[in-house]
């Protein structure tokens, strides 16, 4: 009777240490983007308003990438995988440092996955962080149709999304797109050509306020 060697059933858990670096990282790039819409240090900002920017990347930077992080993590485990967001408190540190100078660089931290895994499967945890921000982007895109908040959400929110994803999918060092580069050549193009044009795009005609 021969036997088959069998990947443990997938389990989505997040232990404490991963709950509070995840709250840290959404947090804090909260602000940081927050203190580059409301640059506090170049000009007399209301404290109310600077709230509503913190409230406003909340929902939208926080938001965009929160789920990047768990989409990795989702499919990490799907695929047998052991996997944790840890947060990097030194480029932490540089975002907000970054953000009062008027340039943000957001790298907080990253899923770590261990465990047998194909370069195919590799890929494709790599991939589901940058297709979920589109299908984000997606989700936002209506409501820019609406006046005000709405509206202003809806715009943030697209143009987040979208820039994340074309970020991250830069085939260089620990970004997802060298790990769907070194897989598949084909695959990384049909991702990354449309997402720099529509990041791109942003820049020039859409802006992010």
């Amino acid at each position: 009777m021969s036997t088959r060697t069998r990947r443990s059933e997938p389990e989505l858990t997040f232990s404490s240490k991963e709950l509070f670096d995840l709250a840290v990282a959404w947090i804090t790039l909260s602000v940081a983007f927050a203190l580059l819409f409301a640059p506090i240090h170049r000009a007399p900002v209301a404290i109310g308003y600077f709230a509503a920017m913190v409230g406003l990347s909340f929902v939208t930077v926080g938001v965009a990438f929160l789920l990047h992080e768990l989409a990795h993590k989702v499919v990490a485990i799907e695929y047998g995988q052991i996997a944790e967001f840890r947060a990097d408190y030194q480029m932490l540190f540089l975002a907000i440092m970054g953000a009062l100078v008027g340039f943000l660089f957001a790298a907080p931290g990253a899923v770590y996955h261990r465990g047998r895994i194909t370069k195919r499967e590799n890929a494709m945890i790599a991939l589901a962080g940058p297709i979920t921000n589109h299908l984000l982007a997606l989700m936002f895109l209506p409501l820019m149709i609406f006046p005000s908040v709405l509206g202003t959400i809806g715009q943030l929110g697209v143009a987040i999304n979208l820039l994340l994803a074309a970020f991250n999918m830069i085939p260089f060092g620990p970004l997802d797109g060298k790990s769907v580069y070194d897989w598949h050549k084909g695959v990384f193009a049909l991702v990354f050509v449309p997402s720099v044009l529509l990041a791109g795009y942003v820049l020039l005609f859409v802006g992010l306020f």
